[in-house]
């Protein structure tokens, strides 16, 4: 498979194709009801989408909170496309645009392995959202892996 060209959107025909892939992912695939996948968080994030090809296959946003912690949000790889390396090409741009700060995500169980691939660690309680079982995940890029 192809490497996957990353980009941060800047236009709006590519926040659509990043929306679709959210509701593709999140809404059809998962059960999440629209109105909670749209969580009116867009317009405060930096989305970016990932393409093979000219066609988009995967999403994320970031932004940083008011403590300065960068946080990871919205990840979704088209199914057909999960497992070749996209989500973790993703990740890793993310990781590094986001810089040396503290960087957390919610992750869904399911994907915890993924994440603990990329240096991240579990933190608290297992906790629903959006009728999935998440955990907080943190990485903090200034200390060895």
């Amino acid at each position: 498979m192809k490497t996957p060209e990353i980009i941060e959107v800047s236009v709006a025909r590519d926040m659509a194709c990043a929306l679709e892939i959210r509701r593709e992912v999140f809404c059809r695939e998962q059960g999440v009801p629209e109105d909670e996948e749209i969580d009116g968080l867009d317009a405060a994030c930096r989305h970016y989408l990932a393409r093979i090809d000219d066609e988009p296959v995967a999403t994320a946003r970031t932004r940083i909170l008011a403590s300065g912690e960068g946080r990871i949000e919205r990840v979704a790889v088209r199914a057909r496309l999960r497992g070749h390396g996209i989500g973790r090409a993703l990740m890793r741009r993310l990781i590094a645009d986001l810089g040396p700060s503290p960087i957390a995500l919610n992750a869904q169980l399911r994907s915890v392995g993924f994440y603990q691939g990329l240096g991240f660690k579990s933190e608290g309680e297992i906790f629903l959202d959006a009728g999935i079982d998440h955990v907080r995940m943190v990485l903090d890029p200034r200390s060895p892996a």
